[in-house]
């Protein structure tokens, strides 16, 4: 018989595997960027283009630390600067083809090592994960992300 794990260890456990696959990812993804410069070139393809104040609040840190990773991303022609048509003088940020191409590249490699493991399962544990991947996107949806 098989015993369940009481809740408070289940979501320890959880965070820990969906923290360290998260890191394995990102190592796979490739080291062109930083976690901080990555998540705010997805959210300028997602949501672009942006004022930097909007990116620092998509992001949820502050202006400054925006204002730095933009730098970069944009010395590295990730990211474009164009005038903000309805207040010269704020600019908007989008995303360059450059950029796209990174994220591009970056997730077709995480995309094949998770395909690769997927591959090496049995058939009952990929259904099993494909289970589990609908119940982390509605638990995502119903906690507002």
């Amino acid at each position: 018989m098989r015993t369940t794990l009481p809740i408070s260890d289940l979501a320890s456990r959880l965070r820990l595997d969906i923290s360290r696959m998260a890191r394995r990812l990102r190592q796979e993804a490739g080291a062109e960027l930083s976690p901080s410069q990555t998540a705010a070139l997805v959210t300028i393809e997602r949501h672009g283009p942006l004022t930097p104040s909007e990116l620092a609040e998509r992001e949820r840190v502050q202006r400054p630390t925006v204002t730095r990773v933009l730098a970069r991303l944009e010395e590295a022609g990730l990211v474009e600067r164009a005038a903000d048509p309805h207040d010269r003088r704020c600019s908007l940020v989008s995303i360059s083809g450059d950029g796209r191409a990174l994220l591009a590249a970056a997730r077709e490699r995480k995309d094949a090592f998770l395909a690769r493991r997927i591959d090496a399962l049995e058939p009952a544990d990929r259904e099993a994960l494909e289970r589990a991947a609908a119940i982390l996107e509605r638990m995502l949806k119903e906690g507002g992300e």
